[in-house]
Order: C-alpha cells, then sequence, then structure tokens
C-alpha cells in the first residue's frame, strides 16, 4: 500500500530537522576533536597545580597552613 505526497509541512520539518541535526552532528565534532587534540598535545603537559604545591611545601589553598583544619 503506497502512501499519499507528504504534505509541504512535513517536507518543511524534515528539511529544518535535517539541519539541526547536521548542526548538532558538526558540534559533537567540533568539541570531540578539541578533546583529542588536547589530550593528545605532546610536550606540554603541565601538573596540576595542587601537586605543584605540594612539591614545593606551598598549601594549594590561600591562607590555609599546612596540617590545619579551619
Amino acid at each position: 500500500m503506497a502512501f499519499g505526497k507528504d504534505h509541504e509541512l512535513h517536507e518543511r520539518r524534515f528539511s529544518r530537522n535535517l539541519w539541526v541535526g547536521l548542526l548538532l552532528t558538526g558540534f559533537v565534532a567540533l568539541v570531540f576533536g578539541l578533546t583529542v587534540v588536547k589530550v593528545t598535545r605532546e610536550g606540554e603537559a603541565r601538573p596540576a597545580p595542587a601537586a605543584v604545591a605540594a612539591d614545593s611545601g606551598a598549601s594549594p589553598v590561600k591562607g590555609a597552613s599546612q596540617g590545619a583544619i579551619q
């Protein structure tokens, strides 16, 4: 059983949904690409600020002393 011709409203809705889907896919691809580049950068790895503070003996929280809980 064949369906009749789609109404103009359905054609416009499909077209709009197609563009929204393509834009969303492009945005996801952009975020994924940026994440991959950030993770795979070589030679630019920096330790976390807390690790640097622990190595230097300084407190990672401004105003807090070592071993004291306020």
